[in-house]
């Protein structure tokens, strides 16, 4: 019997203008589909030019600036629908979809389908069974009390994992999808009887009570508010004039 974490697995990741979801632009995606554990990965990649200015900050992250996207880049239109018309493809073909952070990117591109598409990401994946695997929910979840941060670079050193190029979409899409299949051996005794769908169903809840623990710590401590408990996209809410 071949487990969840052993099987297909596609893995998406972006890189953007900064850090709000509803307002900042993706720049680069990447797309990589693996059919099994150890296999050759596809990837798929995109260059964005945003149509803004992509700023220092930014571009110190991941080195994109904007007389590259606007030398190579393409217009985001024609690419977000190409990114809808992959993920589609791939819960389609019933591979589950890893995302670090989903709510941050699977929002994010939600809110560039509506900006650039008149569309959204439900109506992409409408005919689509949905199941997103988030390694930083999986991991908050099986390993509750292990103190430090958990970002991807984080969960990589962990379990072991080689990180080749952090933000880079593809490298960071990879790193991610192996991370999950790291957690899932690492964890089986608790995961392994439980199908990829009732995985994205549990981390809802997960990911809620995650997010409450968070509020009440940096209410506290006088801290601005971690984003809302809402997985793993976040409810598009209309602008009231």
């Amino acid at each position: 019997m071949t487990h969840w974490y052993e099987g297909p697995l596609a893995a998406f990741d972006i890189e953007t203008t900064g850090i709000d979801a509803e307002e900042d632009r993706i720049v680069s995606a990447a797309l990589v589909v693996q059919d099994v554990s150890g296999a050759r990965a596809r990837v798929t990649r995109w260059l964005v030019d945003p149509g803004i200015p992509i700023p220092v900050e930014a571009s110190r992250a991941h080195g994109l600036t904007d007389a590259l996207v606007q030398r190579t880049g393409r217009w985001p239109a024609p690419v977000i629908e190409e990114v809808g018309r992959g993920l589609a493809e791939q819960c389609l073909a019933g591979r589950p979809l890893v995302v670090m952070n989903a709510p941050f990117t699977l929002t994010l591109l939600d809110r560039e389908m509506r900006r650039h598409r008149s569309s959204s990401l439900a109506r992409y994946l409408e005919k689509a069974p949905f199941c997103v695997l988030d390694p930083g929910v999986l991991d908050r979840h099986l390993d509750p009390v292990r103190k430090g941060r958990r970002r991807l670079i984080d969960l990589c050193s962990l379990y072991g994992v080689v990180l080749d190029g952090s933000h880079d979409p593809v490298a960071d899409a990879a790193a991610a999808l192996e991370v999950v299949r790291s957690v899932g051996r690492a964890y089986a005794t608790t995961t392994q009887q439980l199908t990829a769908a009732q995985l994205h169903a549990r981390q809802a809840a997960w990911h809620a009570a995650q997010t409450r623990g968070r509020q009440e710590r940096f209410a506290r401590g006088g801290s601005a508010p971690s984003p809302g408990p809402v997985w793993p996209l976040r409810p598009h809410m209309p602008v009231v004039a």
